[in-house]
């Protein structure tokens, strides 16, 4: 299957959840979740679920990392407009947060953060495959600030649903993830 009929697929898969069904996912996210046997974590990135588009939810597994990791830093991003990337900003409990163009939550008046020193990036997507390639939202804001991580960086996904077999337009800019966590179970790709 290729991309755009893959987005628009999973996007009516979300739109079709609801509000207990996603509540029992998310549950059964941060249970596989912790089945994941991490390093230690010392700054972890995540994404802002866009509240809406029925995205998975990455702050349980955030605060779960918190305390396994006790010092963790989290990070987040915010969006350039018009150079179509990211920079990267440390989230406290006061940051002040507000909606861009598309309904995220991106922080205003924060410490930025290198991207060297990134450990663990929780990754939007819509959809995944077997092996590790992911349907993101279409922009590539995510491929291009994944390409400056360290070799080190775990990248990690967080789906709903299980995979599709094979994303046929994936290209040599896509950046594979490390693992995904379905309800059903753990991937892990090499």
């Amino acid at each position: 299957m290729k991309k755009a009929l893959i987005r628009k697929l999973f996007r009516e898969k979300r739109e079709k959840l609801a509000p207990g069904e996603t509540s029992r996912l998310q549950d059964l996210l941060l249970i596989r979740f912790q089945q994941l046997d991490m390093p230690f974590i010392h700054v972890l990135h995540s994404y802002l679920p866009a509240y809406g588009r029925r995205e998975p939810d990455p702050e349980p597994l955030i605060r779960y990392l918190g305390f396994r990791n006790p010092g963790m830093q989290v990070i987040v991003p915010r969006v350039n407009p018009g150079l179509e990337t990211l920079s990267h900003f440390r989230l406290e409990e006061n940051t002040q947060l507000e909606l861009n163009a598309w309904g995220i939550p991106e922080p205003v008046d924060a410490e930025e953060w290198p991207v060297d020193e990134i450990d663990l990036v929780i990754v939007p997507l819509l959809a995944f495959d077997q092996a590790g390639q992911r349907v993101g939202y279409g922009k590539g804001f995510y491929d291009r600030f994944l390409a400056t991580c360290p070799g080190k960086t775990v990248k990690l996904g967080l789906s709903f649903f299980e995979p599709v077999e094979h994303i046929e337009d994936t290209n040599t800019f896509d950046i594979r993830l490390d693992y995904c966590v379905t309800p059903e179970r753990l991937y892990a790709f090499e």
